[in-house]
């Protein structure tokens, strides 16, 4: 399965259409357990599509404040091996190297890291363009037939291991979307009563 050839700039796009099979996709999108991913995973040609239509996720004015680190089995599993030293130097739970798991178990990895800029438009509504590029990349994946899994875990949040990843100064992590293959069919949760949390005003 391939992309749409691209459309020309400052051509005109195509008009939105129902479409059954999107509605499905939508309807039944879940998120699969991380470290219950495996091969196979999307290839080089397929990743680099699913970041393609990743990308076009609302970009708040053309600053594309994030980017992405994609990251295969090897690099993840000496990374993994760093963060658990780290967690027993830092007296950590033991809790903190058990989740290193769902950091290595799926075939690909795609880390999106927000790049926002204070100096340019709000810093939240950036930060949300990486979290809809997040959401973006989890349905491209689905399109493909792989189910994934949006995580963060302590290493997001600790400066220490940051650099590990690359993550520069000012940076910070939105998500790490790992990619794969379900072992076992997912299973349906519960969902928020819309009632309950929605409003209606003429």
């Amino acid at each position: 399965m391939t992309l749409p050839p691209p459309v020309d700039l400052g051509a005109p796009l195509p008009s939105p259409t129902p479409s059954h099979e999107m509605l499905a996709r939508l309807a039944t999108r879940r998120s699969a357990p991380a470290q219950a991913l495996t091969a196979p995973g999307p290839d080089a040609g397929q990743v680099a599509d699913i970041l393609t239509l990743a990308a076009r996720s609302p970009d708040h004015g053309k600053l594309f404040p994030w980017r992405f680190v994609v990251m295969g089995p090897a690099s993840r599993a000496a990374i993994a091996e760093r963060l658990g030293a780290m967690a027993v130097a830092k007296g950590l739970p033991s809790k903190a190297r058990a989740v290193l798991a769902k950091l290595t178990a799926a075939p690909t990895t795609v880390l999106v890291i927000s790049t926002a800029a204070p100096a340019s438009k709000p810093v939240w509504e950036q930060e949300l363009s990486a979290g809809a590029v997040c959401m973006n990349l989890e349905h491209a994946a689905s399109a493909f037939g792989f189910a994934s899994s949006w995580i963060t875990d302590w290493y997001s949040y600790d400066a220490d291991a940051l650099p590990l990843f690359g993550v520069r100064e000012g940076e910070k992590v939105a998500g790490f979307i790992h990619l794969g293959t379900a072992v076992e069919p997912l299973l349906e949760r519960d969902r928020p009563d819309l009632t309950a949390i929605t409003q209606h005003r003429p």
